[in-house]
């Protein structure tokens, strides 16, 4: 054998070999063991150690709660101050109109509103161009009745006014649309002499930076002649025999704005709660006052009687005395206390009116009916097109030089299509659907393929049936369609279409200006806000600018988000937008505190979207900030971004950044809490920065929040 034969191991040597293993692994757990119990020591000790940091900490934070918050009630003044500042011009706009004396009426007083209504009522044989020049002023009374309704405060709205405001905005709606339509019937008496040589009919096409006309009479009852297109555009219609044979016109009157779409009311929960705390704040004003009066008058009393008991002759000159000083005293003492407690129910209010502008509606409106169009969830854009057939009116004639026109006593009469009873007819065959293309209006932007709805008058409501081969041509911005009977029609889009958004950013450009910039899935938008005014920086669509005709133009807040919804860059939710939207649901109270606070810091810090503000729960907000004093427009690369988290009563410092792999709401090292946001900066923020701030113009401040609260960055992205 080549190979050796294997020693045997021995019982003796396998039991010494089992026992020096069972040695070795009892000596291996021991250690672990011990190794464990070191490691639970040490981490109890460290939890011991955080826990008591961490209570220090919040017994610091409460020792000075009442001292920040002081400090934070005292710079929050700038909103009741921009308040007051509104209501200034508001009264220096109404003192304008009144020494203009440009014979315009106020639209807020209701009987120069009624008396202007009855006077233009009254004129006759206005032409269509005549109508269009008066109807300039009657859009401008509606928008300023409008701007009234959104822009007043709701603890100055009495539902007095605001009934009589939305009965003044439909009285001028009606009158206008009226008076459009009588333009319309005198213009069609003179079709026949202003009929195309041509074609033997009459076209005609005005325009206006309100309203389009496009107007079209069957003079020749061609057969043949079933496809209307006005010149030099690409709008028209598709006929069907029996109407290219019969005495009719047909009209398009695209009005660039919605009169159409009933209005919305005010929200009653509004002035509830607005009252709640008018009156609340009224009652503590009366009670202060009374307190006041009586101890001055006990004091009064008091030096009176001390007077008289040691000089009793010169009693008098000491009553003279006496009564002078304490009584300017009074005075003085009583207007400041009023002028403060003034400004503390504005205060309240406007904090009120701020908290409800972001609160959920609890339920959906109402139930809608079957094709119904959902006004929660689209948008109309581009304004309406009414389509109607209309009978042609009898024509004028020429008889010995005199020109004699019969005159119907009931108007301009709608062509009924298809007509009310059919019944010796094959419907679909003698009465087919009538073809339409219109142009999408060159302001508005859609973003997917529009819907088309059509006005349901008998249910006040926008429908979607009736409607059949919509065909969208994007690069041309046309659209056709079919209509089985000619309405109101409109082109409407998902109004959170831009909802949630991607990312944002809020930094300042320079003194008393900044920028605020929302990315989407489809846009990126940039707002420049100074003083009480914003302006739409840029907008950019697939990375690419994109001109709009609003950039340049300074607004109000208020002018400028209706101004943005009507081009279709809707990025403002409603009360009713979370039942559509995926949303980062905030606590509304912690919400606004968060941006009534960023408001105030927006001068000198920039605030930006952080991912983790999901992964916190709705009592607690997370975004990043840093210091920006800079001027230059264009941003800062790779900025070093702090994390804040906030719960409306506690701001911190956290120690992860946006680049961690998990979440944790960990103290940053060597930071502490705060009751502010103010005082959360201050901890990092220079000298320059925080006197910015302290500097900051209130109606900046004012602004800024009230884009914040419009567009609800914190619960939306």
């Amino acid at each position: 054998m080549s190979g050796r034969k294997k020693k045997k191991i021995t019982k003796a040597e396998r039991l010494k070999q089992l026992q020096e293993e069972e040695e070795r692994r009892q000596k291996e757990e021991e250690e672990a063991r011990a190794k464990y119990e070191k490691e639970e020591m040490e981490k109890l000790e460290i939890q011991r150690i955080e826990k008591e940091k961490w209570q220090q900490l919040e017994a610091k934070d409460l020792e000075r709660r009442n001292e920040e918050l002081e400090e934070l009630y005292l710079l929050e003044g700038c909103f009741p101050e921009a308040e007051k500042r509104k209501q200034h011009i508001r009264l220096l706009s109404q003192w304008k109109h009144y020494i203009e004396c440009d014979g315009s009426p106020d639209p807020s007083a209701s009987q120069e509103i009624n008396t202007f209504i009855s006077l233009w009522k009254e004129e006759t044989n206005e032409t269509f161009e005549e109508v269009i020049a008066k109807s300039k002023l009657v859009l401008h009374l509606i928008e300023k009745l409008k701007l009234i309704l959104l822009e007043m405060p709701s603890y100055d709205l009495q539902d007095k006014n605001i009934i009589q405001y939305h009965g003044s905005i439909l009285e001028l709606q009606e009158l206008l649309h009226f008076k459009f339509n009588m333009a319309t019937e005198i213009l069609l008496r003179e079709a026949s002499t202003i009929a195309d040589l041509d074609s033997g009919n009459m076209e005609r096409v005005i325009q206006d930076e309100n309203v389009t006309l496009y107007v079209w009479a069957n003079l020749k009852k061609n057969p043949r002649y079933r496809s209307v297109r006005f010149s030099e555009t690409q709008i028209g219609f598709e006929i069907p025999r029996i109407l290219a044979t019969s005495d009719i016109a047909l009209r398009v009157l695209h009005t660039h704005y919605d009169h159409v779409t009933p209005l919305l009311t005010v929200p009653t929960l509004l002035q509830k709660h607005s009252s709640a705390v008018t009156h609340t704040v009224k009652d503590e004003v009366k009670s202060i006052e009374a307190a006041l009066s009586k101890e001055f008058q006990e004091e009064y009393k008091h030096r009176k009687s001390d007077s008289h008991s040691i000089h009793e002759e010169e009693i008098k000159d000491e009553e003279q005395v006496d009564t002078e000083v304490p009584t300017s005293f009074v005075q003085e003492e009583s207007e400041a206390t009023k002028y403060e407690l003034e400004m503390k129910l504005l205060s309240e209010n406007v904090s009120a009116a701020q908290l409800l502008l972001i609160e959920n509606a609890p339920e959906k409106p109402r139930l809608l009916e079957d094709n119904e169009v959902d006004m929660c969830q689209f948008t109309a854009l581009g304004g309406v097109y009414h389509l109607d057939i209309l009978e042609l009116p009898p024509q004028c004639k020429s008889v010995k030089g005199w020109m004699i026109m019969e005159i119907l006593k009931e108007g301009l009469q709608k062509y009924i299509y298809p007509p009310v009873t059919t019944e010796d007819f094959e419907t679909e065959s003698a009465f087919p659907p009538i073809g339409v293309m219109l142009e999408i209006h060159e302001n508005v932007i859609f973003f997917e393929d529009p819907m088309v709805a059509r006005w349901d008058a008998e249910g006040k409501h926008w429908k979607t049936d009736g409607i059949s081969n919509v065909v969208y041509e994007s690069e041309e911005r046309l659209i056709s369609f079919s209509l089985e009977s000619l309405g109101p029609v409109t082109l409407i889009q998902d109004t959170h279409i831009h909802m949630p958004y991607q990312s944002w950013e809020l930094r300042p450009l320079n003194v008393d200006k900044v920028l605020l910039t929302v990315t989407t899935v489809f846009t990126e938008i940039q707002i420049q806000i100074k003083e009480d005014l914003c302006l739409l920086a840029s907008v950019k669509l697939n990375n690419k600018k994109h001109s709009s005709i609003l950039e340049g133009k300074w607004m109000t807040p208020i002018s400028f988000i209706i101004a943005l919804k009507e081009t279709g860059l809707n990025i403002f939710p409603t009360e009713h937008s979370h039942f559509y939207v995926a949303v980062n649901y905030k606590i509304p109270l912690v919400e606004m505190k968060a941006y009534r606070q960023m408001a105030l810091l927006c001068s000198a810090f920039a605030f930006g979207w952080s991912k983790w503000n999901i992964k916190c729960d709705s009592k607690k907000v997370i975004f990043k900030v840093r210091e920006h004093l800079t001027k230059e427009e264009e941003p800062i690369q790779n900025p070093n971004w702090a994390l804040l988290m906030f719960s409306g009563d506690r701001a911190q410092r956290l120690k992860i950044d946006e680049y961690s792999e998990a979440f944790s709401e960990a103290l940053k090292e060597e930071t502490e809490f705060h009751s502010t946001l103010y005082h959360m900066v201050k901890d990092f923020a220079s000298e320059e920065a925080m006197e910015k701030i302290r500097s900051s113009s209130c109606q900046l401040v004012d602004s800024v929040c009230r884009m914040l609260l419009s567009i609800r960055l914190l619960s939306y992205s």
